[in-house]
């Protein structure tokens, strides 16, 4: 499933994200439901039933009471120049938060795995095969600029969605039909029966305006929705844009007569006038800016910064107050990833070679203040990871792909090398020089050349921020003592997302999360056919007939247990096949916010800190911490 934004809420640093959804098991019927032939739902479950009944009042999670005020002050990272969601992914650099502004069909509950219920949609219906969606619209949805949402914004947006971004093409590429069958009704069809997932992978779609894409802006220039633009767009969502400075400053605005704001998903949540991100292009500005109570609220990425720089006035007194909340919804592969097109990194002992070569607890001691633990699997931190040897349904899963895979999937548990000490570092090394040489590879003055071309491996790390150097320092003298000449190369955020766009690059640190219930989304991450998709998340150009043919398995499972299966027998194959040099983890959103906010308790269990969308302003508190700057 792919992570959306009203799943797994805000960190405070644009972490915007949402596990995708599927489909209910049981179902309670709707008024008028029987007569019309269709079971009708309120709410979809991938596996199992719904939490909350037909007519809920809220979610638990949330205060029904929470105050409608204030701000939050945010920090993002980076740059903007574009307001376009339709071109994100392959034109421009995209405004965080933007998905704000908008609606999807359906809206996620924080306190379940994989359920969603009704946001723009009062209703859902889908046969027992799963081969078809329909979604009632709800009558008094509505754009910010009165006029109604329709059935034809719904086909729209899927059209213009799966035309122009590589990523939601793949997402949405067992759709195959989109068409009106009522006043307020769309109907999808897929490309087969079975696919558990595509109702709420459908719902799951932010609908766009098609009268205001397909009109012309002030100028009278008439709108292109396949190109980038810095014009507020038209949305209908509890946030509209209120103003904004390119590249540095993006300000949302509650919406005050927004359309949906006493829906049962949306009572208690967006509780803030304002949403501000400030945008900054290295860490150290943006502690500083917060420590000058410019900034409210600050997830914290580096263990170094929350080791050693919150220690000044306001945190003594409390007045800043640091905190930690678990990640329990997000599992995630960080890692340094190979551009396997490229002809030096296609032999997976090169690839394990690098991995030999990095020694993790080391720099875990040296500079991240032993705070992290290595990454040891694709779905690293959920129930969905492999761990030792397969067995079972997993087992026979992997059976079938027996002849396409590393013989080492049945008769090893991965394990990454463990470093730490002089003597495991030779030891490694050696173990590393064994490998190149396997591949192909000899010291030839004091160089590692490739026998047959006499090419030397020489290798650049990609970066976006002059941060990730002080990461990649303490990897490279190993690198260089198997022989292989290493480069590091920082670019700005625009040279970067075009490089990767364009594959072109050698090492990258790439990051994948991952929801409770992977499954479509997958194929945009590791299949064949995304690899040649320029701007798809197969960032390391993966082609592998035993990783496709097990994308199925996941996609088509029928319970819970299946799917863990599936997800576990893909994990191995991936690790085994040694396409990245897994990085690390914590397990933990680190936050540090001036104390202006109170939050339910407790907290959704899959919302990691939850801020700022069920927070809200605390008057009181705001004036014991003092004024802003």
């Amino acid at each position: 499933m792919r992570l959306t934004r009203r799943a797994v809420l805000h960190t405070g640093a644009l972490a915007l994200a949402t596990p995708t959804l599927t489909a209910l098991d049981g179902w309670v019927g709707l008024p008028g439901a029987r007569a019309q032939g269709q079971k009708w739902r309120h709410g979809l479950s991938l596996f199992g039933d719904l939490k909350y009944p037909e007519g809920f009042k809220n979610f638990d999670y949330v205060n029904v009471r929470a105050p409608k005020a204030g701000a939050a002050r945010m920090i993002a990272f980076g740059t903007f120049d574009n307001f376009n969601m339709v071109t994100g992914g392959v034109k421009g650099s995209l405004v965080g938060g933007i998905d704000q502004i908008y609606d999807t069909l359906m809206a996620s509950a924080l306190d379940e795995v994989s359920t969603e219920y009704g946001l723009l949609v009062e209703a859902v219906s889908h046969p027992d095969d799963h081969s078809s969606v329909t979604y009632r619209l709800r009558a008094n949805a509505k754009w910010h600029d009165g006029k109604p949402v329709t059935v034809d914004d719904v086909i729209f947006s899927l059209d213009v969605f799966k035309k122009n971004h590589p990523q939601y093409a793949a997402y949405y590429r067992h759709v195959v039909k989109a068409e009106k069958t009522g006043e307020r009704d769309v109907a999808f069809t897929f490309d087969g029966p079975g696919n558990r997932e595509l109702p709420l992978i459908v719902g799951q779609l932010n609908v766009l305006p098609k009268h205001w894409w397909e009109g012309t802006d002030s100028s009278g220039r008439k709108r292109d929705v396949t190109a980038t633009t810095l014009e507020i767009p038209l949305g209908c969502g509890a946030y509209r844009i209120k103003e904004f400075v390119p590249g540095r400053t993006i300000v949302y605005e509650r919406v005050k007569d927004y359309w949906g704001k006493d829906l049962n998903v949306n009572i208690g949540r967006d509780n803030f006038d304002e949403l501000r991100y400030e945008y900054f292009r290295e860490p150290t500005a943006a502690i500083e800016a917060f420590k000058k109570g410019e900034i409210d609220w600050r997830s914290e990425n580096s263990a170094k910064n929350w080791a050693t720089a919150y220690d000044f006035p306001a945190v003594r007194d409390k007045r800043v107050l640091l905190e930690e909340f678990p990640i329990n919804s997000l599992g995630v592969m960080q890692s340094f990833a190979f551009n396997i097109r490229r002809d030096k990194f296609k032999d997976p002992r090169v690839r394990r070679a690098f991995n030999f070569a990095f020694d993790f607890e080391e720099m875990n001691r040296q500079i991240f203040f032993g705070q992290y633990k290595r990454v040891a699997s694709y779905f690293e931190g959920l129930e969905l990871a492999a761990r030792g040897l397969p067995q079972g349904a997993e087992l026979a899963i992997l059976e079938a792909v027996r002849d396409k895979v590393p013989p080492e999937v049945f008769t090893t548990p991965y394990a990454n090398p463990v470093n730490g000490s002089p003597e495991a570092v030779r030891g490694n090394l050696r173990e590393g020089v064994r490998l190149l040489r396997e591949a192909g590879y000899e010291i030839r003055d004091r160089r590692l050349v490739n026998t047959k071309t006499g090419e030397p491996m020489a290798v650049e790390f990609l970066l976006s921020s002059p941060d990730s150097v002080r990461f990649v320092e303490p990897y490279k003298p190993n690198l260089e003592r198997l022989g292989i000449a290493v480069t590091m190369r920082v670019v700005d955020d625009s040279q970067y997302e075009n490089r990767l766009r364009q594959w072109d690059y050698d090492i990258i640190t790439a990051s994948w999360g991952q929801s409770l219930s992977p499954g479509n989304e997958q194929r945009g991450f590791w299949s064949t056919q995304a690899a040649d998709v320029a701007g798809s998340r197969n960032l390391v150009g993966i082609k592998n007939p035993a990783v496709d043919a097990l994308f199925d398995r996941l996609i088509f499972a029928k319970s819970r247990e299946d799917l863990v299966a599936a997800t576990k027998a893909l994990d191995r194959v991936l690790l085994w096949n040694h396409y990245v040099v897994p990085q690390w983890t914590y397990g933990k959103v680190r936050s540090a916010r001036w104390d202006r906010y109170s939050r339910p308790d407790p907290l959704p269990k899959y919302g990691f800190s939850g801020f700022p969308t069920v927070w809200w302003w605390d008057e009181a508190k705001a004036a014991k911490a003092g004024t802003r700057s």
